[in-house]
């Protein structure tokens, strides 16, 4: 295969939407480099017991497909229609409209006409129609049916690893299909034979067995927690101790793991520290539920399910009355819109009260667990903190809508209250970028690999020119978002579509402007940056 370089900015956004001179199903796919990640490695697929563990690759002409690999697909989605209405219904129900076909990311920025939601959607609708529907089974080709190979298995894999499962295209659809589901569902069925991403696979596998998406041993966390501390010392003067795995503590905090490793995911979960320690808060990490993220979600719904259950499975053991979750995207996806159907109600939980402000967060009646957005949030409606925001004044913010949050959770205000609250500069990206109608960050879903970053830039230029658009209106130097993907997949993105921009979780602002009690005179942010000088200070 030949050597992948990332094209300039300039040049990967000449985009031709010009279709094929072929028919869709006539066009091969084609691997290009740059624009598909590794596959999954054997020892991860063994790990947690997944189908055909070997090691593969998927520029080799030889997939290395079980024998009986087309029966395992055909019973996969016999099984899947008989399971899951929903999925019958999006088969079924498609009127090929095109509401949706240029609200995907993907196809704006690879103008393939196969990342068009309709026609991804249609890779696999087409084998159903085949072997599913009578006009198919009579019609072939003329009733949109064609057989299943090899070719189209591989066709599958390229695409549905191009889909972030965002969601936006189904905001637009008129009937309210969701494509998400249609991907996963697709990913299901090519898990069956082995054929996922080492991306996703190697986090699934560690998260299985040690914990967390990274494979941070107990010793490994609670050392990099103890050296935030550290640095918290260093900035405050204030000694942050928080404890791990102790029984008996009113709330278990769960936030994704990227939070514990590597810029800029530490400085939020500093600022978890700081807000948490100032409020004296009854909580406990745990080293072994330690990550709030759910990469089994891009997997299979079981998988999801497997790794979702830990967490509760821990707030029993450890007699917790509920759960904050750190600043984490599909971690909420998955505990609002699937557990539910999932698990059984956590009833050894209790609906969740805040200490401080004595808030019954109602919404969380079902699964006991809130999101720490809605936790500060509360606190700053109740005037329970000490907030000094001309300290992030040197930051002019912009916020990002992460998409399992916003679409997935219906969360928009919180974060939004918040950063008005902790900063004095905020300005919003154009409307039809953000909300309900956000851009992803172009990377979600298990995609946040470095061997496809071609196709992880193209999937970014849509969020990329909106924060471009602030950025040279308004003087936008930070963009700042509820999402661990976010804060390892954007710094990325606005270094190629919008250099100047550094990426922030909400929490990292929030800790720049707590006043703590006790603290020493503050001179730099947490990621030691100088502190604006205030009108007076100058001349003292």
């Amino acid at each position: 295969m030949a050597k992948f370089k990332l094209p300039k900015p300039d040049e990967l956004s000449k985009i031709s939407y010009a279709p094929p001179t072929t028919e869709w199903m006539d066009t091969p796919t084609s691997f290009n480099p740059g624009t598909f990640a590794w596959g999954a490695k054997g020892k991860n697929l063994e790990t947690v017991g997944f189908p055909n563990p070997r090691d593969w690759s998927p520029a080799d002409e030889d997939w290395k497909l079980p024998e009986n690999w087309k029966s395992t697909v055909l019973e996969g989605i016999a099984e899947r229609l008989s399971k899951y209405r929903s999925f019958k219904i999006m088969m079924d129900i498609c009127v090929r409209c095109g509401a949706c076909a240029d609200k995907c990311h993907f196809y704006i920025g690879t103008g393939d006409p196969k990342n068009m939601p309709v026609l991804r959607a249609e890779l696999l609708r087409s084998v159903y129609r085949k072997y599913f529907t009578p006009s198919g089974k009579l019609l072939g080709k003329l009733a949109g049916a064609r057989e299943l190979t090899e070719d189209v298995i591989k066709e599958w894999w390229y695409y549905f690893y191009q889909c972030t499962e965002c969601r936006r295209c189904s905001v637009f659809c008129p009937y309210g299909i969701d494509q998400a589901e249609i991907t996963i569902i697709g990913r299901e069925l090519l898990n069956l034979l082995g054929l996922n991403i080492d991306w996703i696979a190697g986090p699934v596998a560690a998260c299985y067995m040690k914990g967390n998406h990274l494979g941070l041993e107990p010793h490994a966390l609670i050392g990099n927690i103890d050296m935030m501390c550290d640095d918290i010392e260093d900035i405050t003067g204030i000694r942050v101790n928080p404890t791990f795995n102790r029984k008996g503590a009113e709330i278990l905090f769960v936030t994704p793991s990227g939070d514990f490793m590597g810029d800029p995911g530490i400085f939020t979960c500093m600022g978890y520290l700081m807000l948490f320690h100032e409020l004296g808060l009854d909580y406990t990490f745990s080293t072994y539920a330690s990550e709030g993220g759910n990469f089994g979600f891009f997997t299979s719904n079981e998988m999801a399910k497997r790794l979702n259950s830990k967490i509760y499975a821990e707030a029993k053991r450890l007699g917790v009355k509920y759960i904050i979750g750190g600043e984490c995207g599909h971690m909420w996806r998955v505990v609002h819109q699937y557990m539910g159907t999932w698990q059984d109600a956590p009833d050894f939980l209790e609906v969740p009260v805040s200490p401080i402000t004595g808030t019954r967060f109602e919404n969380a009646a079902a699964t006991k667990m809130i999101h720490i957005a809605e936790f500060t949030a509360d606190l700053i409606k109740h005037n329970k903190l000490k907030l000094d925001p001309s300290r992030n004044d040197h930051l002019k913010v912009t916020f990002h809508d992460s998409c399992n949050v916003s679409r997935g959770m219906g969360m928009l205000e919180e974060p939004r209250y918040i950063i008005n609250n902790v900063c004095n500069n905020f300005y919003e990206m154009p409307e039809n970028t953000i909300r309900e109608k956000t851009f992803c960050c172009g990377a979600g879903s298990g995609l946040n690999a470095t061997e496809n970053m071609e196709e992880r830039m193209r999937g970014g230029l849509a969020r990329g020119n909106a924060v471009k658009y602030v950025r040279d209106k308004y003087g936008v130097n930070a963009l700042a978002n509820v999402c661990a993907v976010d804060r390892a997949a954007l710094p990325a993105a606005m270094n190629y579509w919008a250099p100047g921009v550094d990426v922030y979780g909400v929490h990292e602002l929030v800790a720049n402007a707590l006043v703590m009690k006790g603290e020493k005179e503050r001179t730099t942010d947490l990621r030691g940056n100088d502190l604006p000088v205030k009108e007076g200070k100058a001349d003292e």
